[in-house]
């Protein structure tokens, strides 16, 4: 276990620590060209190549799973809007501020960390769930719900309507790229392509660690440190303590199927969050700083988490 979160922390160790540091050398408007060049190509590019991998059809082996994951994800998704909204009353902020803070508190890392540390906590023959989990939250979060989250809280109230939110989500590029990647699983690209194609992955993952560096470098002061701190606490507690809690109690899961749910909605703050942030002008200090204090707080929690739910 202690090996597997070294090499999941690594590269965002490594990658965020160079941004820090190279932050002072880059000119004003590359923070923000990297973070738009991650939402319109780099991204789409990491889930075309993801969803040619992904065989989906291989969990209808297990009865029930294919319905019940979704459901599970994106009631979490939801659990996590009703918990935090409460709660932005009491911050008496601006409108990009509200939108970074849900985008913190709902949206995890379910892919680089999570199924980086699930194979090492659950039954092999549960890690389905994890994975399809992780497909689920990776589509309909960041690049459904959080894009109609960032749309909404980007536009002043005049000129809010549910079609420009629509708009926004059926030009989404990453989920194009995922509906292609999907359905050109069975066909064979050269060699050379299909090889470029998983570079991209680790290349795009390497870009989003350094884009969080760069913002971490650009705080201004400790301003944002609390609101972030309260928005890691309800990603990596709040919310896998009530996922934990439901699940049993309203679907009867145990064991490592309840773990897998817990573990997967208990993930850090999402780099996609910032990569919204980016494209939507919404505030990218408190999503950077969430999501380092959310990565530090999930190695105190998973102990307890297979604890309480194991």
């Amino acid at each position: 276990m202690t090996e597997t979160l070294f090499h999941a922390y690594t590269p965002l160790i490594v990658w965020t620590s160079l941004g820090l540091f190279i932050c002072r050398f880059l000119p004003q408007w590359l923070p923000r060209f990297l973070g738009r060049g991650l939402y319109w190509i780099g991204v789409p590019l990491e889930l075309f190549a993801l969803a040619r991998q992904s065989q989906l059809g291989n969990f209808n082996h297990e009865i029930g799973l294919p319905l019940i994951v979704p459901i599970i994800t994106v009631a979490t998704l939801l659990l996590g809007l009703m918990v935090v909204l409460p709660i932005l009353w009491k911050f008496k902020e601006y409108s990009h501020f509200h939108g970074s803070f849900i985008l913190a508190a709902v949206l995890g890392n379910t892919g680089f960390v999570g199924l980086a540390i699930a194979p090492f906590l659950i039954n092999s023959e549960v890690l389905s769930w994890a994975v399809l989990y992780s497909i689920t939250h990776n589509v309909i979060g960041p690049y459904g719900f959080g894009v109609v989250v960032a749309s909404y809280f980007s536009q002043s109230k005049a000129a809010n309507s549910w079609w420009i939110q629509l708009r926004e989500v059926l030009t989404v590029p990453c989920l194009w790229a995922f509906l292609v990647g999907t359905l050109t699983q069975k066909v064979q690209f050269p060699q050379a392509i299909e090889s470029g194609l998983q570079r991209c992955i680790s290349i795009v993952i390497a870009c989003a660690f350094l884009l969080t560096g760069i913002r971490l470098a650009q705080l201004q002061g400790w301003k944002s440190i609390k609101p972030a701190f309260v928005a890691a606490i309800i990603k990596v507690c709040v919310i896998p303590l009530l996922v934990g809690v439901l699940t049993t109690w309203l679907l009867g899961l145990s064991g490592d199927r309840r773990l897998a749910m817990v573990l997967m909605s208990g993930m850090p703050s999402a780099f996609a969050g910032l990569i919204l942030a980016e494209e939507y002008n919404l505030d990218r200090d408190l999503i950077a700083s969430s999501i380092i204090i959310s990565t530090v707080l999930l190695l105190l929690m998973l102990p307890l988490w297979v604890l309480l739910f194991g």
